[in-house]
């Protein structure tokens, strides 16, 4: 992966030398100028993604800069040093769009997280960016958004799954995205074209289920003054999701069964076979092995289900996409007039050690309630519900620094400690390893 880019801005020369003498050693790209307006010129030349200027500078400051950046660069992330720092400096910096502030002398260490935060940042900016741009354009790569181990090992098996014409069954908790999952394999599979029906088996009785799927023939029962399709027959070719499959009930689970081996169905209230060409993908939040034991399910329809069996893994265990995803949720739900377009550390901190019982659904919520009550740009941690913060002292989960840490710690074990091929595997170059691996104390 190429080094980041850093553009230095700051007029006096040894200041300006330590600067690039330091992020250069960091594994960065480096480029320094004098003034804002060379500055702002280097911009137009090529892409940068961090600026670390100063607030004193000739001719235009550093305060109107960040102006012009945050107008015409603004995934650009701006860092604002300064020896003349003051609160009502550092609140007009931070209200214009710096990513954050740091007061002379610099102490190195906080110069190094300060850039290494505001980089991620920016990595977490453009992706939205990259997500909101295949919604504009009605596209989507995969439905599912993170880029944990446990997500990218789940999208390779979608995509090969989404080629064969098997039943898929998918097991994981509530708000895991089971859904979405279902939706990729529809999405990237020969059948993208046609319909992708969802039905929730939870919430039917035998009699509407019956109508739902199979639909109805004219006067088949009181009121019926037309017929109707069902979802098989609008899905004819396409894709029929059945949500929480274990609540199916057996006399529907017999006709689901006949469906699957005969590929044809009749009408409520008909006696013509209609034949159905679908591809069925079921999910459940329950043991569907124990439901067949207690003789609550179907054998023979867990097997014709159970073709492929795919496991929706429950957020804790891939806290590393919470960050992306709240940045997704934000860009997703922003309302006009709503203001939140970045969380703050402390809310992120507080979010990396909470459990997340209801999976990524409830972070979602979160992130909905935030923006419906927020009045700033940043989603802080009085915005959180009152059980997330209370749940913070009770639970001694891992903070992000703790979370990235035991990642890279598996990932120089998987590779036998060898830096260059775990830095390939992370996506780093081998000096930001480095770098981690040394403030983490890793040695």
């Amino acid at each position: 992966m190429t080094a980041a880019a850093i553009l230095v801005v700051e007029d006096e020369r040894i200041a300006r030398e330590n600067l690039t003498h330091v992020l250069t050693g960091a594994g960065y790209r480096v480029t320094a100028m004098v003034s804002a307006e060379e500055g702002l010129r280097e911009l137009e030349k090529r892409e940068y993604d961090l600026i670390v200027t100063d607030l004193m500078l000739p001719g235009m400051d550093g305060l109107e800069m960040l102006d012009r950046v945050r107008s015409k660069f603004p995934s650009v992330m701006v860092i604002m040093v300064t020896g003349h720092a003051t609160v009502a400096n550092a609140v007009e910096a931070m209200q214009k769009g710096a990513h954050s502030y740091i007061a002379k002398p610099i102490k190195l260490d906080e110069l190094r997280l300060q850039v290494e935060r505001a980089l991620e940042q920016r990595a977490l900016s453009v992706e939205v960016l990259r997500l909101r741009k295949l919604v504009a354009e009605g596209k989507s790569d995969f439905p599912l958004v993170g880029q944990s181990d446990a997500l990218v090992k789940l999208k390779d098996t979608v995509r090969q799954l989404a080629q064969m014409n098997c039943n898929v069954l998918i097991q994981g908790e509530t708000g895991t995205g089971k859904e979405l999952i279902a939706q990729g394999i529809h999405q990237l599979s020969q059948r993208s074209d046609e319909r992708f029906m969802a039905i929730n088996c939870g919430t039917f009785t035998a009699e509407l289920m019956d109508k739902e799927l199979f639909g109805h023939e004219k006067e088949a029962f009181t009121g019926a003054n037309r017929g109707q399709k069902g979802i098989l027959e609008v899905a004819d070719g396409g894709t029929v999701f059945f949500d929480e499959i274990g609540e199916l009930e057996l006399n529907m689970q017999v006709k689901l069964l006949r469906v699957l081996q005969e590929r044809s169905f009749l009408r409520v209230g008909g006696t013509k076979e209609i034949p159905v060409d679908i591809r069925v993908v079921a999910a459940t939040n329950c043991d569907l092995r124990e439901l067949v034991d207690r003789g609550e399910f179907r054998q023979d329809l867990y097997y014709r289900l159970n073709v492929v069996t795919l496991q929706a893994p429950p957020l804790r265990e891939h806290r590393e996409d919470v960050p992306i995803l709240i940045g997704h949720f934000l860009e997703k739900h922003r309302q006009p007039g709503q203001t939140i377009t970045s969380i703050a550390r402390d809310t992120l901190d507080i979010l990396m050690r909470y459990p997340f019982p209801g999976n990524v659904r409830e972070l979602e919520n979160i992130v909905q309630r935030a923006l419906a009550l927020g009045q700033g740009a940043s989603f802080t941690p009085d915005l959180l519900p009152g059980e997330i913060v209370e749940a913070r002292a009770e639970a001694p989960l891992s903070t992000l620094e703790e979370v990235e840490k035991a990642h890279i710690r598996k990932v120089l074990a998987a590779s036998g400690g060898n830096k260059t091929q775990a830095a390939r595997i992370l996506g780093i170059d081998r000096v930001s390893l480095w770098r981690k691996i040394k403030r983490l104390e890793l040695e």
